[in-house]
């Protein structure tokens, strides 16, 4: 069987990385962290007084996101950010619903690597 593993930046799986290990990693931020934002780049920003929020992804994203690698693959996990910390876990967990069985959603507790 052929299975897409997704993750979120919160894995501390960057995009890099994530080409060669063959990760697909869901982010509906403008700035993406290893691709167009350092960490040296955040913290500057921070200490200029900069506002930072963050955000679970937009369910259109992690919809099409899952759509799209259904294409190619016959099933998916996805691994968001632990139930714990972030609403995204359960959010995906009812949206994983509407694709009967072909997509499961881990709640591994646990925040990075």
């Amino acid at each position: 069987m052929n299975i897409a593993i997704l993750t979120d930046t919160n894995s501390g799986i960057m995009y890099g990385e994530a080409e060669r290990l063959g990760v697909s990693v869901v982010d509906g931020k403008t700035y993406y962290e290893g691709v167009d934002l350092t960490a040296e780049a955040f913290y500057t920003h921070l200490e200029q007084g900069g506002q930072v929020s963050t955000s679970q992804p937009a369910p259109g994203d992690v919809l099409s996101l899952w759509e799209g690698l259904l294409a190619d693959y016959d099933e998916v996990v996805y691994l968001p950010m632990s139930s714990g910390l972030s609403a995204s876990c359960r959010s995906a967990i009812g949206l994983a619903e509407e694709f009967g069985g072909k997509v499961q959603v881990v709640d591994n507790h646990r925040i990075s690597m």
